[in-house]
């Protein structure tokens, strides 16, 4: 069995390590790279970084100084400060006369980003713009032609950054945010629109997949562990829903402080129907008891619609969110100190961990109320359990993947059942090190796999279907 695991994930090291080499030979022309900028930048920040943060910043510029293309995963817990890092990042960019363009999965997400990005930028003479599926005819036209004609030189966006109708000037920085919303194949599209471009992929909680790809090292990998300095640890607690009644004296002292809730329902169903029906009653049974401090959210509202809502929310006086999970990535809300999840048992682990990152921002203690059902399953109690203990986004992500599984890590799967016949990641960790050395060495002397090794390797990545991996990557 052992040796059966071994080939088959030396298979997966292989094909990954080629798709490694071939990324790293991609040379791209040489940037005049200035730091005046990035250093004025960072020194007039309203705080200090973090040393994770001085150390990420490093690794970044030096692979934007290299003569090689950038390929580099930055994971980092939620509320850890990696918006800062890639702002820095497109600054020295814009230094080198490069664009950069940073792609995020939701429109709340860009319009926040875009916003947080001007703030920090107010005082350099950069066009910065955002893209997204709402802007139409000739607004439309008029962003398009400003980032092909090289005027707009910081372009933030959705899925709308790699239609075929967008084209760039001189894209030399693509910033993927909460990378595993999005494929291989979606990543692949992005790289063709630049000149063999730098790319730099975050995520805030490492899903299976994020993490094994980290275990096989296709991507160069930096980690920002520290928390800002003032943030508190978020308490957790688990609530059955038939207690919910005891929650009111709870919110009441919160509301009292003028501090902010989310309550959270669940995607019952992959229908917007049904997960706005939920997020809908929830909203009518708490306007009975706070009126006009509840706003609701979900995803059948039109894009302004939750814009609208989402500025209520963060500047008026109101005091309760009902949302469905479209609050999950990125929201900041500092004076939000209260996340209540209904029917938590339905969620994963990664996507509990993202929703309670919307709290915690602040030097105000925050508190998570997990409610959940009478009866659930023994790996929702462990769901809920593993939250109630840990709050380490990368603990996290290994517990989710001894629970789910690491997804198929070469393919469009995200999670779930490994596309692994043979060997199990989790209970097959002892002999990740070896095959990863040995890995390594082949590469390093005889990439090409021209020597007799070589060529019995070549049949072993046709046995474990790896050679379809790599071709699928290569061509995009």
């Amino acid at each position: 069995y052992k040796r059966l695991a071994y080939d088959e994930i030396l298979s997966n090291m292989l094909a990954l390590s080629q798709v490694r080499q071939r990324i790293k030979k991609l040379k791209k022309k040489k940037k005049f790279f200035d730091e005046s900028l990035s250093k004025n930048l960072i020194k007039n920040l309203s705080f200090s970084l973090t040393s994770d943060q001085k150390k990420v910043t490093n690794e970044i510029n030096n692979d934007l100084k290299s003569e090689y293309k950038m390929f580099r995963i930055l994971q980092g817990d939620v509320g850890s400060g990696k918006t800062i890092i890639s702002i820095i990042s497109m600054i020295i960019a814009f230094k080198s006369n490069y664009q950069s363009a940073i792609m995020v999965p939701t429109e709340i997400l860009a319009n926040q980003h875009f916003e947080t990005i001007k703030s920090f930028l107010k005082n350099f003479k950069i066009n910065i713009d955002i893209l997204t599926s709402k802007d139409r005819g000739k607004k439309r036209h008029d962003k398009i032609n400003n980032i092909a004609n090289g005027n707009t030189k910081i372009i933030v966006g959705t899925h709308s950054l790699i239609q075929e109708d967008v084209k760039f000037y001189k894209l030399g920085l693509i910033i993927i945010d909460e990378q595993h919303r999005f494929g291989v194949h979606q990543r692949l599209a992005f790289t063709h629109k630049g000149l063999k471009p730098n790319i730099l992929v975050m995520t805030a909680t490492p899903i299976p997949r994020t993490l094994t790809l980290a275990i096989y090292g296709d991507m160069d990998e930096s980690r920002i562990t520290e928390k800002p300095k003032g943030r508190i640890p978020i308490i957790t607690t688990s609530l059955l829903r038939n207690k919910i009644n005891n929650l009111i004296n709870a919110i009441n002292a919160k509301i009292e402080k003028n501090e902010k809730i989310y309550w959270v329902c669940p995607l019952i169903e992959e229908s917007n129907d049904i997960d706005a029906k939920a997020a809908v009653d929830r909203f009518n049974s708490l306007k009975k008891l706070y009126k006009n401090k509840v706003l609701l959210l979900h995803g059948q509202m039109k894009s302004d619609e939750k814009d609208e809502i989402m500025n209520k929310f963060k500047y008026k006086n109101y005091n309760i969110l009902v949302s469905t999970t479209v609050i999950e990535v990125g929201i900041d809300i500092p004076s939000a100190t209260t996340l209540i999840i209904e029917n938590s048992e339905k969620f994963g682990l990664a996507q509990l961990h993202q929703l309670r990152g919307r709290i915690g921002r602040s030097n105000i203690e925050s508190n998570c109320i997990l409610l959940y059902k009478n009866s659930i399953g023994e790996i929702a109690k462990r769901r809920i359990n593993i939250m109630k203990k840990i709050d380490d986004g990368f603990e996290i992500a290994e517990q989710d993947l001894k629970i789910r599984g690491p997804g198929e890590i070469l393919g469009k799967k995200q999670s779930g059942i490994a596309s692994f016949k043979v060997s199990d990641l989790h209970f097959d960790q002892d002999i990740l090190q070896d095959v990863r050395k040995d890995s390594i060495k082949i590469i390093e002397e005889d990439p090409d796999f021209k020597s007799d090794r070589g060529k019995k390797l070549k049949t072993l990545l046709y046995l474990f279907e790896r050679d379809i991996a790599i071709k699928t990557l290569i061509s995009g």
